[in-house]
Parts: structure tokens; C-alpha cells; sequence
């Protein structure tokens, strides 16, 4: 495939203004820039921080190095066209984004509970962006300058460009596209798009003929005619019985005659790939229209299980899905980016710093992320709870060992304050960079969601030495002291490199290290595309050995989910007595948040599984946990340790018939009725100087943190540990990993999109 890269385009004529300090803000900006227009203008939900962890910076940089004028409005008051106005018409179009993290996830808790902060803000001031930002942002801006093209972007529209369920409304929505009116939409990591789709406008091509670009939706009046439709139950026909030798088992498989004890290299003619029988240039699936979708379940995880499918970005086929009278056509995902276009798209002159109209202001996100770096994109581990794969695709885009050394050298001086720490080189998951499918033509035609679920597929190439080489490159920069790994670690990947883990564990570790068993059932870590807790336990073995030869004290911070699809009742109160056994306690825990577009929110909607083929007859039903007291109960198992749950959990082990674990020896879970009275009240009310901090797993047996991140031992009194919420979507902000999505990333845990957004 011919790709012109992204930064091989000529230059657009607005060249000779050369690289803005900042991106205007404002028309006095623009002036002292010597513009008397701007050619795109970028609307964003979140602050103005000129850094590549935030989509809008790296959006108007890669455009800025195209040639163009790019103007920023930032967090505009919405209640009016007035603010959408302050820099004049964009001659080209307006670029809308909601920013790093979905708009409705920003603002609600799982429980959709109102929020009053946001990490994106400056002071961390909630409020500052309307409930589904991309729709109010489009239709003021159509509302300012009405034959504007409007061009959407970013996590909220790339999760929202089919028919999908609303969590926050209960009820299926449908594209973005459409309720937002605007021209076309750029899902995934945009850039490639974004380039083409500006220096087409540019020369000016109208933007209704962009139908054929990779990672683009556009509305049409009927299909393609050179395209051969086919239905999608004709992929995936619901109500065919059919054993399946894995979730996602499809008539395009890759398989090999040796195993893998057998490991030598694989000749060609031992390898038989069967690539589709269609070819994905003619030929487009039709998922069930919008209207269909909206009032049955079961037919949602059908076309939700065929989305998924169809994600290939090499053989994956259009979408094409009715709305009304008129057809969303989804063209395939964006290829993504090779190691010299992510090279380029982070080595932009960024000033790594806020916008100085926020003067003093704190914001939350890029304090947490300003010393971080995002070595890749990408996640090949598919959870279903999580919609990276879904944004960025499961093909690992990887920077440069001399990109990445060359950005710390930046933050080194850079960054105002800067210590000699950097909190994170990582990404959606840390140990992901440089791996990938070790058979071209396999990962070319694969369909599989997950390279290492249920097992590691045996084409992965797991080898960690790129990871551990740049690790160790990072440590001799001058002026660099210590680089910490704060993305999550994908544990069944790092045991099958145990050098890795030694080196993590030895250097990187500042006591705690994050990972995400998510359950100990395998029932719902099967649901989750979770590895087994035999796992688990080999990589905390693994973990605790090299931190002994270390001569360290260090733990692990495991991450769990309460609520989520197929966990019955009884499978949290397992993983309660788990917590008990091995000691932790999980504060600031939430339920289950079902983001658009991923397999779990399928699940929780249809109640039924995606994973396999959807039938009407004989399908597999799920238990899923809804209404309030219901997520409740599961929040609290998690939280068997706070007094304030012990009433809901005694009175839901007496309906379990478990009433023998309620009382005062070692095997049970909560004490018998009256045992609150002998509690102080500080501990009643959950306001202890330990209840107040926000720590997402806390170990009795873990050292106190001191605000310099230095341990102490508390000779009485609980130690705690350092770790932030783990909920889905809290809101919080995350690091680089998940980081700059263009023109927005991913999110599902909530933190920065552009890099984590995930629990690894």
C-alpha cells in the first residue's frame, strides 16, 4: 500500500508565518502574529495546554506544519454564537473536539451523579463544557458561520460514529454525525485523515467528495454504486448454532502446523492464511439501521459483535448503516502511523506548558502529565470493558528510542520546576511498545480483537528488549534522576519476559506498582478477555523475587471492577473474601461505566454476549447488574472494610444463605450487627486522615506516603497506599499513555486520554 506520509504534503501558502509561540487565543494573539484570518479554527472542551498528551495541541501543531493558520477556542461559553466568533470564519473549517475525555464521562460519575470538578480545567473547576459537547460546539458554529465545514474529532465523536447505546439517556442514540449536523467525522488516531481532509479543502476540493478516506464517516444519499453491499447476518447470522474454538473465531483465520514448542523459523508454505473472501476495497457490510437497533437488544450485540470485527485497518470493510432515509457510511480504520510520522507528530515545536491566559491557575491533567512521556499508541489486549482498541486500534504505533530520549531532554528544560523525576514513559499499557504480529501477512487479514486472549497468540512477538533498551537509555540522560513506569502493566505479557520485570522492578518502581487482575472469577474475567489469576499470582512471584534481590520494599496495587456484566452475586462476594485473604482494602472505588462502543457495554445492554455469535434462540444470557441498589451492593463487597457497607452486605449474605460468614472470626467477611457501636466516629463517618485521601487499593501491611514521596513507617495505625482511584472513566486525569488522541484519545479510565486511557 502507497501511503503519503503526513509530513511529505507540500506546504500549504500560509507557510511563511512560521511556528506561532502559542496557537491564538484571541484576535490581539492573531494581530501580533501579523494573521488576518485563520485558515482552521480548533473548538475544544478542554484548556488550552500546548503539549503533546493534549489532542487539540497536537491537531493544530501537525496542521500548523502543513502550512496553516490554526486558531484554538478553548472551553467557549456555549449559550450563545458569540464566543464561537471571537477569532472571525475560518477560511477552511472548524475542527470539533470535546477533548481528552468524553463529555458525559467528564461530567458523570458510574452512577450518574453530577460532577463538580474537571481535571481539563483550570483551578479544576467543573462546568466549563455542556453535557455532549460536540453536539452543542457544531451547532454554534454552524450557528456563527452557517457554510462553514464542520469537521468532528476526538474521543467523544470517534466512540459515537455509529448507532450506539447511551448509558447516561438508557437508550440508543444515534450516530453523532448526524444529531451534530457537520460534514464529516475522523474517528481513531486522526492525524493521516486530518492532513488529507485539510489539504483537499485547501485546494479546493468541496468537502461532501471526501468519501473515500480511511478513518472518516461521512452521511450519504445511497451506498457507493462500485461497492457490494452485504448484510451482516450474512457474517454473523444471529439464531445459527455453531461451536466456536474462540470468541471471536470468524471464517478469516491464520493458523500454522507447528506449535509453539516446536519454535523455529516459520516457512511459508507451513503457514495457510485464509484472507476474506471479499475484497475490503468493493465491498461494505450493512449493519442493521439505526431504527431496528433502538428496539432490540439482541440485534445490537449482533451489529455491535460485527463492528468489532470489521477493525482491521489493512482488511477491515466499510460500514455502512441506515438512518431515516439517509446512509452513515463508515470507511475503514485509519493505517496507522509508522515510526517516522509518530516521530514527527511529537518532535513539534510544543511549549509543553498551559496557555499563559490561565496565569497561575492550576490544571489538574497536565500537572499529572507534564512530566510523562507517550512512547506508543495502540493496545492489542482487547478488554472488553475498554474502548482503546476501539479509538486507537490494536496495532502498537511506536516512537524512536532517539524521539523519545530527545523529549526528555525537552522536559529536562522545559518545564518550569522540573525535579529530574519523570513520572511515566508508557502508554495505553506500558510494556506494549515494539510488539506486535511476527507474520506481516497474518496481522494483515487477522480479525481477532485480542492478540493474547484467551491465550498469546503464537505469532505475538513478546520480546521486551526494545522496552528495556530504551528504559536504560532513559536512565544516562543528563539531568534525568529517576524515570518512574506509572502505565499500567499488562502482566501475562510481562511474564513471558522476565528480564522485563526485573528491570522494572529494580528501577522503575517507586514502591507501588499499578497492574489489573480486574476480577479472581474466571466467568467475568473470561467476559472481561482477562487472563486468569494463576497469572496473577506467577507475576507477582515474579515481582517480589526481583524486588528481594533488589533489596527493596515494594507492592503491588491490583485494580478490580465492581459491577460489570456477567458478575453475578456471588462472583463479587468471591472476590471479596479474595481482598480479605490476601489483606487489601479498596477505596474510591466505582462501578462498572459503560462508555460507548465496547464489548461491555454491549453486554450490559443486551444482557447478553458478543463474544460469541448473538442468537435470538439459545443465546447466553447474562447477569448484569443495574438499577441502584443493585450496583451498590457490588460497590460495597469491594468495600467490605468501610462500616457503612456492612448493613447491605449482611443483609445480602442472609438472602445468599451465607449468613455464616457475618461475624467476628478470621473467615468472615463483615462483623455481626451492633459492631459499629465500638467504632470511633471518625471511622463511622469514613473521615479518618487515611479515609480522606483518594487511594484506589490500600494494603494494611503498605507504608505511609510522606508529600515528598519518601515511605515512613507508622509504628501503629494502618499504612496506606499511594495509587489513585481505579475507577472506569472517574474522571481523573491519567497520564501521556493515554494521551494525545488526534484530534482526541481514548479514555476509559478516565486520566488523559491521549496515551492511557485504560487499565492495562
Amino acid at each position: 500500500m502507497n501511503l503519503k506520509k503526513i509530513n511529505e504534503y507540500p506546504k500549504y501558502w500560509a507557510e511563511c508565518y512560521g511556528t506561532a509561540p502559542f496557537l491564538p487565543t484571541t484576535r490581539e494573539e492573531m494581530d501580533a502574529l501579523g494573521w488576518d484570518s485563520c485558515d482552521i479554527i480548533i473548538v475544544t472542551g478542554d484548556a488550552y495546554v500546548d503539549h503533546p498528551s493534549f489532542g487539540m495541541a497536537v491537531i493544530g501543531r501537525v496542521l500548523e506544519a502543513q502550512g496553516f493558520r490554526v486558531g484554538i477556542i478553548a472551553q467557549p461559553e456555549w449559550n450563545n454564537k458569540d464566543a464561537f466568533m471571537a477569532l472571525g470564519q475560518p477560511n477552511l473549517y472548524f475542527g470539533i473536539t470535546a477533548g481528552n475525555m468524553d463529555s458525559m464521562i467528564n461530567r458523570y460519575t458510574a452512577d450518574r451523579k453530577l460532577r463538580h470538578d474537571d481535571a481539563y480545567t483550570p483551578n479544576n473547576e467543573g462546568g466549563k463544557r455542556p453535557d455532549r459537547a460536540v453536539l452543542v460546539y457544531s451547532q454554534r458554529c454552524r450557528e456563527a458561520y452557517k457554510d462553514t465545514p464542520i469537521v468532528l474529532g476526538g474521543i467523544e465523536a470517534s466512540l459515537r460514529r455509529l448507532a450506539h447505546y447511551d448509558y447516561w439517556s438508557d437508550k440508543v442514540r444515534r450516530s453523532v454525525l448526524f444529531d451534530a449536523k457537520a460534514d464529516i467525522l475522523l474517528f481513531g488516531n486522526a492525524e493521516r485523515a486530518l492532513v488529507e481532509v485539510s489539504h483537499r479543502i485547501a485546494s479546493g476540493e468541496d468537502i461532501s467528495t471526501m468519501t473515500d478516506i480511511a478513518g472518516t464517516a461521512v452521511i450519504l444519499k445511497e451506498a457507493p454504486a462500485h461497492y457490494k453491499i452485504i448484510d451482516s447476518t450474512r457474517i454473523d447470522k444471529p439464531g445459527k448454532s455453531m461451536v466456536m474454538p474462540n470468541p471471536y473465531a470468524t471464517e478469516e483465520v491464520c493458523e500454522t502446523n507447528k506449535s509453539k514448542a516446536e519454535a523455529e523459523p516459520v516457512k511459508a508454505q507451513t503457514v495457510q492464511i485464509q484472507p476474506s473472501r471479499h475484497d475490503a476495497f468493493t465491498s461494505a457490510v450493512r449493519l442493521p439501521s439505526y431504527e431496528k437497533l433502538r428496539n432490540d437488544r439482541i440485534l445490537y450485540a449482533h451489529a455491535s459483535r460485527v463492528m468489532h470485527l470489521e477493525a482491521n485497518p489493512y482488511s477491515a470493510r466499510a460500514l455502512i448503516q441506515l438512518h431515516g432515509d439517509r446512509e452513515l457510511w463508515v470507511n475503514k480504520p485509519p493505517i496507522p502511523l509508522t515510526t517516522e510520522e509518530m516521530d514527527f507528530v511529537f518532535g513539534l515545536s510544543y511549549a509543553r506548558v498551559p496557555h499563559p491566559s490561565y496565569g497561575k491557575a492550576k490544571i489538574p491533567a497536565y500537572d499529572m502529565i507534564k512530566t510523562s512521556v507517550n512512547i506508543m499508541r495502540g493496545c492489542f489486549g482487547g478488554c472488553s470493558f475498554c474502548s482503546i482498541t476501539e479509538h486507537e486500534g490494536r496495532i502498537i504505533q511506536n516512537r524512536s528510542h532517539e524521539s523519545i530520549l530527545q523529549e526528555l531532554e525537552d522536559i529536562r528544560d522545559k518545564v518550569p520546576g522540573f525535579t529530574g523525576t519523570i513520572s511515566d514513559l508508557g502508554g495505553p499499557t506500558a510494556n506494549m511498545y515494539r510488539l506486535g504480529c511476527s507474520d506481516p501477512r497474518a496481522e494483515k487479514n487477522c480479525r481477532r480483537p485480542s492478540c493474547i486472549f484467551p491465550k498469546i497468540c503464537e505469532k505475538l512477538d513478546t520480546d521486551h528488549k526494545h522496552t528495556i533498551d530504551l528504559y536504560r537509555k532513559a536512565r544516562e540522560v543528563k539531568g534525568i534522576k529517576k524515570v518512574m513506569i506509572a502505565s499500567g502493566v499488562r502482566y501475562d505479557l510481562a511474564i513471558e519476559s522476565p528480564e522485563y520485570i526485573k528491570e522494572l522492578v529494580t528501577h522503575h518502581v517507586g514502591g507501588y506498582l499499578k497492574i489489573a487482575p480486574e476480577h479472581t472469577e474466571k466467568g467475568t474475567l473470561d467476559l472481561m478477555m482477562k487472563p486468569g489469576m494463576g497469572t496473577y499470582d506467577r507475576f507477582k512471584e515474579l515481582f517480589e523475587k526481583y524486588s528481594a534481590e533488589a533489596g527493596k520494599k515494594q507492592y503491588l496495587i491490583p485494580y478490580f471492577i465492581s459491577a460489570h456484566p456477567g458478575s453475578t452475586d456471588d462472583d463479587m462476594l468471591n472476590l471479596a473474601l479474595w481482598l480479605k485473604k490476601n489483606d487489601y482494602q479498596c477505596d474510591q472505588v466505582q462501578n462498572f461505566y459503560p462508555s460507548p462502543m465496547c464489548n461491555a457495554t454491549a453486554m450490559y445492554h443486551s444482557e447478553t454476549n458478543p463474544l460469541k455469535r448473538v442468537k435470538y434462540k439459545q443465546r447466553e444470557d447474562l447477569f448484569v447488574a443495574k438499577g441502584e441498589r443493585q450496583r451498590r451492593l457490588h460497590k460495597a463487597l469491594l468495600r467490605y472494610h468501610d462500616p457503612v457497607n456492612w448493613p447491605l452486605i449482611r443483609e445480602a449474605l442472609i438472602s445468599m444463605g451465607k449468613k455464616h460468614l457475618i461475624g467476628d472470626r478470621a473467615d468472615c467477611l463483615v462483623p455481626a450487627e451492633g459492631s459499629e457501636a465500638a467504632l470511633t466516629p471518625a471511622t463511622r463517618r469514613g473521615s479518618s486522615r487515611h479515609g480522606a485521601k483518594r487511594f484506589a487499593t490500600k494494603h494494611p501491611n503498605q507504608p505511609d506516603i510522606r508529600k515528598d514521596g519518601t515511605t515512613q513507617r507508622k509504628g501503629s495505625g494502618k499504612p496506606k497506599t499511594h495509587s489513585g482511584s481505579n475507577a472506569q472513566g472517574s474522571g481523573k486525569p491519567q497520564s501521556a499513555g493515554k494521551r494525545p488522541s488526534a484530534p482526541g484519545k481514548p479514555q476509559s479510565r478516565g486520566k488523559p486520554s491521549a496515551k492511557r486511557g485504560a487499565r492495562a
